[in-house]
């Protein structure tokens, strides 16, 4: 039996059917402990056990294929020097959305910026932080201590990557308006935008959906225009550009219906 989803606000409504008491993320949260030992098990627990696991369970779960991949070699400086970037993807999948930008990637590391119900499941804090997840704070108080860690992202050459549809939406083969805040961030650090769309195509002999993934850019922010334009422009080129790679889905898996 087909699943159907019914809504009635596109840039509001969550579908993930996660609830958990969330912790709180403000200017006490340590995004990463500068202990020797926690980050060689951060390694080992990101490099040696998540990447595999991510990889594999993308290739069995959903035979994903990548096209474009090429295009993050453009992630360098004007000298040729590797550089951190930000991607953006829509979101689409539990826990696929934390595996995907890791496969894509490899071997660049990911910071995933997250909201905080996602390390807010009692005793997997650290986890989630040795996987990658950035939480945004939840008190104004916590803004400083998330803007200081992303300058340290920023300038380590990881991909940073971020969900501007905020809102999860199992398997939806449009892409969602999404605001242009979080654009103000390569605006900022002067980092290049690369963007990657999941589409969905139904599977040889089975109801189950395969996924292709097109990665797409590199997108800069125009720095001779006004900042919030130049940053509402480079929004409007990544929008546009999921909107094209999405029209590639073949397969609606589950169904979406506005409430009227």
């Amino acid at each position: 039996m087909e699943k159907v989803y019914y809504y009635s606000d596109e840039v509001n409504d969550e579908f993930s059917g996660v609830t958990r008491k969330t912790v709180t993320v403000d200017q006490n949260y340590v995004y990463r402990p500068k202990s020797f030992i926690w980050n060689f098990f951060a390694f080992i627990m990101y490099r040696i056990i998540m990447t595999p696991v991510a990889y594999f369970y993308c290739k069995l779960k959903f035979h994903l294929k990548i096209e474009n991949k090429k295009v993050l070699k453009l992630a360098r400086d004007e000298n040729g020097k590797k550089r951190s970037f930000f991607f953006y993807g829509n979101h689409t999948q539990i826990p696929g959305d934390g595996y995907i930008p890791n496969v894509i990637c490899c071997p660049t590391d990911c910071g995933i910026i997250v909201n905080a119900d996602n390390i807010s499941l009692p005793g997997t804090q650290n986890f989630m932080k040795m996987i990658g997840a950035v939480p945004i704070p939840n008190q104004l108080a916590g803004m400083r201590n998330f803007t200081a860690y992303l300058n340290k992202l920023a300038a380590t050459k990881k991909a940073i990557v971020i969900y501007p549809e905020a809102h999860i939406w199992p398997y939806y083969t449009k892409i969602r308006p999404f605001k242009s805040d979080s654009f103000r961030f390569p605006h900022s650090y002067g980092l290049k935008v690369f963007c990657f769309t999941v589409t969905y195509h139904r599977r040889k002999n089975s109801t189950k959906p395969n996924i292709t993934v097109y990665v797409d850019g590199p997108f800069e922010a125009d720095k001779t225009l006004p900042k919030k334009q130049a940053i509402e422009e480079l929004r409007n080129k990544v929008y546009n550009q999921m909107v094209e790679r999405s029209a590639n889905s073949t397969y609606e898996f589950v169904k979406y219906v506005e409430k009227k």
